[in-house]
């Protein structure tokens, strides 16, 4: 087993999901990620679209590994006439799984304002019974409440808050017990365990045995993330969280290799591969499916015409796309076969 900088996997985490990075808001974690290679002893490379590019060495015949920096959120539809903002999702965010978390409202201008999801009628001691049951929906119900003094529209505007601006929302950090809940496991903890990797690679000297390129891209969550691949690559690897359910095999403890998901198989000789590698490793790990709602960043890269092959792992984790739980096995696992499979 390869040794797992736990403490340094779980700070990344935590200092990735400080900044906010709803799909398209990602200059900031960009450069974050960026500073965080450099420091590591790599040269980053930005992408022109919004992303981050490493080269890890080895020779020949490329792979990328793929973790997501983009997480799921909001952006403000329209000025409501009450001053409150009327809200469309960016990404599989859905109205039952955010209300009444806490938002950062970011405007054009620079500003950054605090808020809350909320239904409309807002109190449900003073809401009538057949509105009680209605669901969730963002469009006629659900509305983000500034923590300011508004009561019109043309208050919020004076705000420099306008139709466009992104909405994220607090991620709640928490470990207990080894599992750890929050939103935007998918995919801050992967990307987390790519950079737990590098770190390893460079303090221990380790050269993959193939050329390895790690790549953050940030706009997986609306499925163009890795739409765009460096020259000569032949395989993509992505990390990205394994949901459970009960139909499913992923468990929080473990490794999910991914052989089907929404979209179509993963390669089968590349996931034949990652199999032999986990069991040659001794890890923990599962085979699964993932239907009907699920895909990751190589099926954009092989929809956008690329000749490679692409497989998929990560951990087990429950919840997902809304506040979500892992265990630190499940990472650790995942971290070992990525290991394994390089090295």
């Amino acid at each position: 087993m390869y040794s797992f900088d736990e403490a340094y996997c779980l700070k990344a985490f935590q200092d990735l999901l400080g900044i906010d990075s709803t799909t398209g808001q990602y200059e900031e974690i960009q450069e974050w990620t960026a500073q965080e290679i450099r420091r590591l002893g790599y040269e980053p490379t930005l992408t022109h679209k919004g992303g981050v590019l490493a080269d890890l060495g080895g020779e020949e015949n490329p792979l990328v590994i793929s973790a997501h920096l983009d997480d799921i959120g909001l952006m403000v539809r329209k000025i409501n006439q009450d001053g409150t903002l009327n809200v469309c999702p960016v990404g599989g965010l859905y109205p039952f799984y955010c209300v009444t978390e806490n938002v950062r409202v970011y405007t054009h201008g620079g500003a950054v304002y605090t808020g809350t999801v909320c239904r409309v009628p807002n109190s449900i001691h003073v809401t009538e019974e057949e509105l009680r049951k209605n669901m969730g929906d963002f469009r006629t119900n659900v509305c983000v409440v500034l923590d300011m003094p508004v009561k019109s529209a043309e208050d919020t505007r004076r705000l420099g808050i306008e139709t466009g601006d992104y909405i994220g929302l607090e991620p709640r950090y928490t470990l207990s017990g080894g599992y750890i809940k929050s939103r935007f496991v998918d995919d801050k903890a992967c990307a987390a365990v790519l950079l737990t990797a590098m770190k390893a690679m460079k303090e221990q000297g380790l050269t993959p045995k193939r050329k390895v390129l790690a790549y953050f891209a940030c706009y997986e969550e609306i499925g163009h993330g890795t739409t765009w691949l460096p020259d000569g690559v032949k395989d993509v690897l992505c990390l990205d969280i394994a949901p459970t359910g009960p139909d499913q095999n992923s468990e929080e403890h473990k490794v999910s290799i991914f052989a089907k998901d929404s979209r179509f198989p993963y390669h089968r000789g590349m996931t034949g591969e990652l199999r032999d590698a986990a069991q040659k490793e001794g890890l923990d790990y599962v085979m699964d499916i993932f239907t009907p709602h699920y895909g990751t960043d190589g099926d954009g890269s092989v929809l956008a015409g690329y000749d490679i092959r692409h497989a998929a792992i990560g951990p087990g984790t429950s919840n997902s796309h809304g506040y979500e739980r892992t265990h630190i096995d499940g990472l650790r696992n995942t971290y070992g076969l990525m290991m394994a499979y390089i090295l």
